[in-house]
C-alpha cells in the first residue's frame, strides 16, 4: 500500500487528467460548437454545470474506490445480477461502434490535415496508435501520452478562444441561466457531454495503476478530479466561445457530424489564414485521439474486471488486470471488428442499440453511486453526506430526463 505525497500535490495529478480527456472526444466538441453557432455564449452557464456534474460523480468513483480498495464493477455486482444484464450488452456492443467512431473522428482531423490522402487509411492508423499504446498496459507511459495530447488540445483551442476576448463582456452573460427558444436539448448535451459516460466509471481503475489505493490518498484524489475536469471544462467553454464568435455572429452553418470540426476549420482559414486552420485541427486531432487511447486502456481494465467477476477470479488475478489476457481481448474487439464498419458503413440497428444503451448509463452511474455511497458497502466515514446526496439526487435525476429525452430522438 502506498503513502500519499506530504508536499508538492500537483505533482501527482494525473488519474483525472486520463479521465476527462478520454471523455471529451469530437462528440463534445461538435455539440457544443452547434451550441456556440445557435445561441452564441448564451449557454456557456450549461458547459458549467456539465463540468460541476462530472466533479461529482467522479469524485464519488474516487472515493468509493479508495474507501473500499474495490473497483465500481465490484460495487455493481454486490447490486445484484440486473447490473451484469445490462453491462454486458453494453459494453460488448459500445466497444464495437465507439471503435469505429472514434477510428473515423481521428482520421478526419489527420486527412484534413493532409488534404487529398485518404480518411478510411487515417482511420485504421488511428486505431492502430491506440492499439500499439495500450497493448502491454504501461500505466505511466499512457499517462504521459495524454498529459502531452491534452496539453496540445489545450493551447490550441483556449489559445483560438482567446481571440475573442474583445467579446469578454458579452461572453460572461452566459454565465446566467437562461433556455432560449429551441435551447432545451442543447442544454442537457451540454450538461451530459462534458468529459465522458463510461470513462467516468473508469476513473477507479486509472486510480488503481497509479498505486492510490487506500483512504490516505483521497484527498490527492479530489485535488486531481477537480483540476481535471476545470482543465476540460475551460477547453470545452473554449470551444462554445469560438463557436460563438465565429459561426453565431455571422451566421455561418457547420455539419452535425465530426465534418463539422473540419467546416469550423476553413471558417477559421477565411478569417485567420491557413495557419491558424491547422493549429485548430492539430488540436481537434489531440482530442479525438486521447479518446482513442483513452479508451482502449479504460475501458479495457474495465472488461478485464468483469470478466474476472464472472469467472470468479481473485481480485489480483494476472488475467484481470492491465496487460492481463481479457484486457487485450477487449482491446482487439474495439481495433479490428470495428475497422469492418469503417468499410460498410454503421448499420442503423446497431447504431440504435448502441444510441439506448450509452442513454441509460449515466443514469446508471449516478444511482447506482446514491446506492453505494450511503449503505454499509462503503465505511461509515466515506459515504455521502446530505450536500452530496442532494448533488447527486439532482444530477441523477437530470441524467433520467436526459435518458428519455436521448432515447425518444432515436427512435423518432
Amino acid at each position: 500500500m502506498s503513502s500519499p505525497p506530504t508536499s508538492r500535490k500537483w505533482t501527482v495529478i494525473g488519474p483525472g487528467l486520463v479521465a476527462a480527456a478520454t471523455g471529451v472526444g469530437s462528440g463534445d466538441l461538435v455539440a457544443t460548437l452547434i451550441a456556440g453557432q445557435r445561441y452564441g455564449y448564451a449557454l456557456l452557464w450549461a458547459c458549467v454545470a456539465g463540468t460541476l456534474m462530472k466533479i461529482v460523480l467522479v469524485e464519488g468513483v474516487g472515493r468509493y474506490t479508495l474507501a473500499t480498495g474495490n473497483t465500481i464493477f465490484h460495487g455493481w455486482s454486490t447490486l445484484g445480477k440486473w447490473t451484469t444484464w445490462y453491462f454486458a450488452p453494453y459494453i460488448v456492443i459500445w466497444g464495437f461502434v465507439y471503435g469505429a467512431a472514434a477510428m473515423s473522428a481521428s482520421g478526419m482531423a489527420l486527412a484534413a490535415l493532409f488534404p487529398g490522402t485518404p480518411l478510411l487509411m487515417w482511420a485504421v492508423f488511428s486505431g492502430l496508435i491506440g492499439f500499439g499504446l495500450t497493448w502491454l498496459g504501461h500505466y505511466k507511459m499512457f499517462e504521459k501520452v495524454i498529459a502531452f495530447l491534452v496539453a496540445i488540445m489545450f493551447l490550441t483551442v483556449v489559445g483560438i478562444a482567446t481571440l475573442s476576448l474583445r467579446n469578454l463582456p458579452e461572453i460572461l452573460t452566459g454565465l446566467i441561466p437562461t433556455l432560449p427558444e429551441g435551447s432545451f436539448v442543447y442544454v442537457l448535451s451540454l450538461a451530459g457531454g462534458v468529459g465522458g459516460t463510461i470513462t467516468l466509471a473508469a476513473y477507479g481503475y486509472w486510480l488503481h495503476e497509479k498505486k492510490w489505493d487506500s483512504p490516505p490518498w483521497m484527498k490527492v484524489m479530489r485535488l486531481d478530479n477537480s483540476v481535471a475536469y476545470i482543465v476540460t471544462g475551460i477547453f470545452v467553454v473554449a470551444m462554445l466561445i469560438v463557436g460563438g464568435d465565429l459561426l453565431y455572429s455571422a451566421n455561418i452553418a457547420v455539419s452535425s457530424g465530426d465534418k463539422g470540426l473540419v467546416d469550423l476549420a476553413e471558417v477559421l482559414n477565411d478569417r485567420y489564414g491557413s495557419g491558424m486552420a491547422t493549429v485548430f485541427l492539430v488540436g481537434f486531432w489531440a482530442a479525438a485521439v486521447s479518446s482513442v487511447i483513452g479508451v482502449w486502456n479504460g475501458v479495457s481494465m474495465m472488461f478485464a474486471d468483469f470478466i474476472g467477476h464472472l469467472r470468479k477470479l481473485p481480485k489480483d488475478h494476472p488475467d484481470t488486470r492491465s496487460g492481463g489476457k481479457y484486457y487485450r481481448w477487449y482491446i482487439l474487439w474495439l481495433t479490428f471488428p470495428p475497422m469492418l464498419l469503417l468499410f460498410l458503413g454503421r448499420p442503423t440497428a446497431l447504431v440504435i442499440a448502441y444510441g439506448v444503451l450509452g442513454a441509460f448509463f449515466m443514469p446508471f452511474l449516478g444511482l447506482t453511486l446514491l446506492i453505494l455511497l450511503n449503505t454499509k458497502r462503503t465505511p461509515q466515514e466515506w459515504r455521502n453526506g446530505w450536500f452530496s446526496n442532494t448533488l447527486m439526487a439532482i444530477i441523477s435525476a437530470s441524467f433520467v430526463f436526459i435518458c428519455v429525452t436521448e432515447i425518444a430522438k432515436l427512435l423518432t
